[in-house]
């Protein structure tokens, strides 16, 4: 009976220290998951993104209803205005429609419609057709020239800084980007420019957003090459060009 007492009293010790062993696994897996857990947020807050945005691509776009048609949230409409788009082009490109003449066609043909059915319910006595008075709101206006104007004053204090040599690299790029749509623009003229990037501006945002998480590693590798690249050139090069005077304090 001794012998049976001592095994009980062995087991029983033996399954305490077997909990215990279990409970500090448990405990330390979890707090070790617990620590994993930070370290992956912050691997994904680390993840690179093209241009540098933190936002989804819907709210780089605004958010609104441009962002809905640039990214094709409601297709019916990015449908027609892509379409729209294409007509105006195959009319002024391809048949070399004129833009005067379109638009006395149209308002003939549309005020020949207005007169004729007008006279034409008088006969079969039906009331006249309703036609809206239209007027151009004026605060829109006002909001677009501000934001214009806005727009404009700030490209020309870049364009200062960059005449003034004080932005080297923001000097070079502006070059740049005037070369290549100088060229550009001997390839093709204004029109089928403006409807190139019309398309551009409707099938690559939303194909990015599709397949951002396998362009942005990419992106991320090119962007550090020239980096790279541009590091190497401003050492050998633009770090021995002298620069433009400095902008002077204002005075209080």
């Amino acid at each position: 009976m001794a012998e049976h007492e001592e095994k009980k009293q062995e087991e029983s010790l033996m399954e305490k220290i077997a909990e215990k062993i279990h409970g500090h696994d448990s405990s330390s897996s979890s707090s070790d998951s617990n620590d994993d857990k930070p370290s992956e947020s912050s691997i994904k807050d680390k993840v690179f993104r093209l241009f540098g945005r933190e936002k989804p691509v819907h709210h780089v776009f605004g958010g609104g209803k441009p962002a809905d048609i640039l990214l094709w949230r409601n297709k019916k409409i990015s449908a027609g205005a892509l379409g729209v788009a294409t007509v105006i082009w195959v009319l002024f490109e391809l048949l070399e429609y004129h833009l005067l003449t379109l638009v006395c066609h149209l308002l003939i043909l549309a005020l020949a419609l207005l007169f004729l059915w007008s006279n034409a319910t008088q006969f079969i006595n039906k009331s006249t057709p309703h036609i809206p008075e239209v007027q151009i709101p004026k605060e829109p206006v006002l909001e677009f020239a501000m934001a214009l104007r806005f727009e404009i004053n700030r490209a020309f204090a870049v364009l200062q800084d960059i005449a003034l040599g004080r932005d080297l690299k923001m000097f070079l790029s502006v070059i740049a980007g005037l070369w290549v749509l100088s060229i550009v623009g001997s390839w093709c003229n204004f029109l089928t420019l403006f409807y190139i990037v019309f398309v551009l501006l409707h099938t690559v945002p939303v194909l990015y957003e599709k397949y951002e998480d396998k362009v942005d590693p990419f992106a991320e590798k090119a962007m550090h090459e020239i980096k790279k690249q541009y590091a190497v050139f401003d050492a050998k090069v633009l770090s021995k060009i002298p620069r433009g005077p400095l902008k002077q304090k204002k005075k209080d």
